[in-house]
């Protein structure tokens, strides 16, 4: 499944180009902070495989106020970077890659 092209970004990583997007409004879990945010990266020209990865931070628009950290691009091209290494084949067809970057992540729970 492709990425909705609104509200994503274009990102180069050694040379070749990925959209990557935040989904805008936070799954109920997010909106508690009982779990990270999550975002999916995919080629930008011609979509095959999605990255989804799990940050350690809170989503902006939790409901608990717990404060939420920015996500750069060079904390996706680092994710982008990782996931080639552990077998992410964007060109591939198929399921979503997951990528957990996720510790350290605390729930105020």
């Amino acid at each position: 499944m492709a990425l909705v092209k609104k509200g994503s970004r274009r990102i180069t990583v050694d040379g070749v180009s990925y959209r990557w997007r935040i989904r805008r409004k936070p799954t109920y879990s997010q909106a508690l902070a009982w779990s990270p945010l999550t975002y999916a990266v995919e080629l930008a020209d011609s979509p095959g495989s999605t990255l989804v990865v799990t940050t350690n931070q809170a989503h902006p628009d939790n409901w608990m106020l717990v404060p939420p950290s920015a996500v750069v691009p060079s904390a996706v091209a680092e994710g982008i970077r990782c996931a080639r290494s552990l077998g992410w084949a964007p060109k591939s067809t198929g399921s979503p890659f997951h990528l957990d970057q996720s510790d350290g992540f605390v729930s105020p729970h």
